[in-house]
């Protein structure tokens, strides 16, 4: 009986000291990142070549997310409203719900899937085709080379994404409410504006920055973490984009909580 009671105690005790132990790991891996994002050397090329692959070539999915939501929820939102003969709060709640979760979050979802997934199995190929043993042979960091230019293109392009994100997600809310739903499109945008505050809108901006962080760090750690095989370069990108996901939903609603309550 006393056998039965300490296994699953065990398993238990040894599942949460795995959990905080990689908990370590990743916070002890991204101050190192950091570390060197802000202490040269500093590889122009890798951090160009980043920005290109994070950002602008992001832009597609991005747009078509975004105006697809903003679409969706001004029909939701007048839907709800309609039941209350509050109709007119469209424009308001889209843009709230645009700027301050829907925008951001759903970027940094759509970067975790398309980018983090990228870079875990890029650099976890690396790993396996030794080209990372090879860098550290030519006395070139992995952590300054790999790391640090991904993370900060992260930190730079995801703002700007998700200013374009609510952008287009706005948009696509006004787009239903004047086509579909029979509202003023000048009447629509002045409520927008005037019912938006410089607080919803920095608190987008900060919540991409921190995706952003997210998104590109956990492909890295998982990339330079992987398996040997191909078997490890899936495990490592399916892994990637999980923490990623969790960790920028979890981010969210402490960003949010910081934000928006007193």
């Amino acid at each position: 009986m006393t056998a039965l009671v300490t296994r699953p105690l065990a398993a238990l005790g040894a599942a949460v000291l795995a959990a905080l132990a990689t908990v370590g790991r990743v916070t002890l891996f991204a101050l190192t990142a950091f570390r060197h994002i802000v202490t040269p050397p500093f590889y122009g090329r890798e951090f160009l070549h980043a920005l290109m692959t994070v950002g602008y070539l992001s832009l597609p999915v991005v747009g078509l997310t975004a105006v697809f939501t903003g679409g969706a929820l001004a029909l939701q939102i007048y839907a709800g409203g309609s039941r209350f003969s509050a109709e007119q709060v469209v424009p308001q709640i889209v843009a709230l719900g645009v700027v301050r979760e829907l925008g951001p979050v759903m970027v940094g979802l759509m970067i975790a899937a398309r980018v983090t997934s990228s870079i875990a199995a890029e650099i976890a190929t690396m790993k396996v085709t030794e080209q990372i043993d090879a860098l550290v042979t030519l006395s070139t960091d992995p952590m300054k080379y790999l790391t640090a230019p991904r993370v900060f293109a992260g930190l730079v392009t995801l703002p700007l994404l998700v200013a374009v994100g609510d952008t287009i997600g706005v948009f696509g809310g006004w787009f239903v409410s004047t086509q579909s739903l029979g509202f003023n499109p000048a009447t629509y945008l002045k409520n927008t504006i005037d019912f938006l505050e410089p607080a919803d809108i920095i608190s987008s901006l900060v919540k991409g920055a921190a995706f952003g962080v997210i998104a590109t760090l956990m492909g890295c750690y998982f990339g330079m973490h992987s398996g040997r095989g191909a078997q490890g370069v899936g495990r490592a990108t399916k892994s990637s984009v999980v923490a990623a996901a969790v960790l920028i939903l979890a981010a969210n609603f402490l960003l949010t909580q910081a934000f928006f309550t007193t």
